[in-house]
């Protein structure tokens, strides 16, 4: 293990280590002990330094761990997951899984990372990825359909994503068009479907979730939109592992459920419970300009209806900003 992920675990409690007994767990002088704390701030941690007491991280970490995430999903869906990878920091899940698909890889495959160097989200937006304070997940699935044939797939994850805060405890989420997870009209968590495959299938699928656990104040200032997290949300502290087992379990499920009748009247139903746009005035940004309408629902492969004029009209993708 790198000497700097050592130091972290080491520091993961929050409390105060002082730079001699950190240098003797890790073989190394106080000065090299003071260049590996440096280097943290690479991965968007804050460490104070005190003389006299030593370094401490600006909030405790709990690592994700392989087997806890494991147990923690219920058996029937777990014959469902290949395995479960952790990584300590990638430049995104999605991009490893898909270069892992490529070469062949199990369906059900998961892969985690306690921090992105560059994690993305829609449209080419950078993902903000500090270390150990968020869930970044992806999951790859294989489809038979075409890929044309997987319409609505992000709204099955929206809708999945949903169940696993609601079986957390975390009440108030609602689901944005197309992919966003919102809680107090602030975006709570994030999907990104990426897919590849023939004209006639089958598909290959990359579904990654991005999801704010406790996110450092200090990092939230790089977001561009308002945001919450799951500490805000639930009033306290929550388990990473649990969350991403959830997370990961109920993705399981959905894509097998998806696989099966597409988006469904059960998943379409449950995603319009959740809708907090259908009725309010939206501003849609296509590549063919902007669209300002109301927003009347979903048809029943999960196109958006905005009411323009008039007139219903239906699009397939977009960016939705509300409009007051």
């Amino acid at each position: 293990m790198h000497q700097r992920y050592r130091l972290l675990r080491l520091l993961a409690d929050g409390r105060f280590h002082s730079g001699e007994a950190l240098g003797a767990a890790l073989g190394i002088g106080r000065s090299a002990v003071w260049k590996l704390v440096a280097s943290l701030g690479e991965l968007g941690l804050e460490v104070f330094g005190v003389t006299g007491r030593g370094y401490r991280l600006a909030y405790p970490i709990e690592f994700l761990d392989r087997g806890r995430i494991l147990d923690a999903i219920a058996p029937p869906t777990r014959q469902l997951i290949a395995d479960v990878d952790v990584h300590n920091s990638l430049e995104s899940t999605n991009r490893l899984l898909l270069e892992r698909a490529a070469n062949g890889l199990a369906n059900g495959s998961v892969c985690l990372a306690e921090h992105q160097t560059d994690g993305r989200g829609r449209r080419g937006r950078s993902w903000v990825s500090p270390f150990g304070a968020n869930v970044y997940l992806s999951l790859y699935w294989r489809f038979d359909a075409a890929p044309q044939g997987l319409n609505g797939l992000s709204l099955a994850a929206g809708v999945a994503v949903a169940r696993a805060l609601g079986a957390a405890g975390i009440d108030g989420v609602g689901l944005k068009w197309p992919n966003d997870i919102i809680w107090e009209q602030r975006k709570l968590a994030g999907i990104l479907i990426e897919m590849s495959g023939e004209a006639t299938g089958p598909t290959h699928v990359v579904a990654g979730v991005g999801l704010n656990v406790a996110m450092p104040r200090s990092a939230g200032e790089h977001i561009d939109q308002p945001w919450a997290d799951v500490q805000t949300a639930s009033g306290g502290a929550q388990d990473r592992n649990q969350l991403s087992a959830g997370l990961i379990q109920e993705l399981a499920v959905a894509f097998s459920e998806f696989a099966t009748a597409g988006l469904g009247p059960t998943l379409l139903h449950e995603w319009e419970r959740l809708d907090v746009i259908r009725g309010r005035t939206v501003a849609l940004r296509t590549g063919q300009g902007e669209v300002v309408g109301t927003a009347v629902g979903l048809d029943e492969f999960g196109s958006l209806l905005v009411m323009v004029n008039g007139k219903t009209q239906r699009y397939h993708s977009g960016e939705v900003s509300l409009r007051v």
